[in-house]
């Protein structure tokens, strides 16, 4: 196993790394107890749990960064807090405070700083809150127990070869049904995506575009991400769904774009057959921060936005800002950074 003083902070990809500690609460008999943080990485449940049979379970993802002045900083983790206690609304699981989840990321990032990437390196720590049904359980209904989790992994940066167009096409199948799952972050709508993915990657893309369950016209999800676009009028366009996963980086670069670049910002339906009103396009996901999309490739044709080999100047801009923001070399809007002490 690899400790910190080993690891090559330059060429870390996208995979977990077992760190010293993760926090771990369980919730039963109506409360949450206090919380542990425990070396161990393995997780023991019944075999009846929801979790396995029924997929009650959520999760998150956001990072910890270690900002130019050598302090840490947390991005939003506030919105990932509320983010879950949607999904637990949605699968009737328990909600895990706002305060307590915010409290575990510092906690959980505190005691694993050794492997924080330095400044500079492009890593960062990632951080993995779960929550699961555990318990014993047979029919289909809530389960009984619950468990809260949260562990740590440092994971370099998602372009190796710097920020980069990829091209996607159009998958002929539906990542979540309408007024299903879609606007949570749960396992089974990225369960319906590996298959697609596995499809996209075989024909040479970076991956799949789903469209709309209900009519399939319009764009909603990039992958595993956010899709927006840049109209020829400098309008940020990004799709608007019951079915698409609220994203706390799209969200943020709509408030950069609005407030920092005044451009004029849009959440509406975006139409697979007038993608052409775009000059840019990207995906935007706490892993990439933003996938610039080179082209699309539908019904046997590829629709080419800015370039399929380089950036675009409102998406460099609108990336290096929200990069800035998170690693303390631009001063970000009240309330979005959390300093781990």
């Amino acid at each position: 196993m690899e400790t910190s003083d080993q690891l090559d902070w330059k060429h870390l990809g996208f995979s977990y790394i077992k760190t010293d500690y993760r926090y771990i609460s369980v919730w039963k008999n109506g409360s949450w107890d206090d919380g542990v943080m425990t070396e161990d990485n393995y997780l023991r449940i019944s075999e009846a749990s929801t979790a396995l049979h029924y997929g009650q379970e959520c999760f998150e993802g956001l990072k910890a960064y270690r900002a130019k002045d050598g302090s840490i900083n947390l991005f939003r983790p506030d919105r990932n807090a509320k983010r879950m206690q949607d999904s637990c609304r949605k699968l009737l699981m328990p909600e895990f405070p706002v305060e307590r989840f915010i409290d575990a990321c510092k906690k959980v990032v505190k005691a694993n700083e050794r492997f924080l990437p330095p400044y500079g390196t492009g890593g960062t720590l990632y951080l993995r809150p779960y929550m699961i049904g555990v318990g014993h359980n047979l029919g289909v209904k809530p389960a009984p127990e619950f468990i809260f989790g949260l562990f740590c992994s440092p994971v370099g940066a998602y372009f190796k070869d710097g920020l980069a167009p990829c091209n996607f096409c159009i998958a002929d199948y539906d990542r979540a049904a309408p007024l299903g799952t879609g606007s949570q972050k749960v396992g089974g709508n990225y369960a319906a995506s590996l298959l697609p993915h596995k499809l996209a990657a075989d024909a040479g893309f970076a991956d799949c575009i789903y469209l709309d369950p209900a009519t399939h016209t319009k764009i909603e999800e990039v992958g595993a991400a956010n899709f927006f676009g840049i109209t020829k009028d400098n309008e940020f366009v990004t799709p608007k769904s019951p079915s698409i996963l609220p994203s706390v980086t799209k969200y943020s670069l709509m408030e950069i774009a609005e407030k920092r670049f005044g451009m004029k910002v849009s959440e509406r339906d975006v139409y697979i057959d007038r993608i052409d009103e775009f000059t840019e396009a990207g995906a935007c996901g706490t892993a990439a921060v933003i996938t610039p999309i080179g082209g699309i490739s539908y019904k046997g044709k590829l629709h080419v936005f800015y370039s399929e080999t380089e950036v675009g100047p409102v998406i460099r801009k609108l990336y290096d800002t929200l990069v800035g923001i998170q690693f303390g070399e631009i001063e970000p809007p009240q309330g979005w950074i959390f300093k781990v002490e």
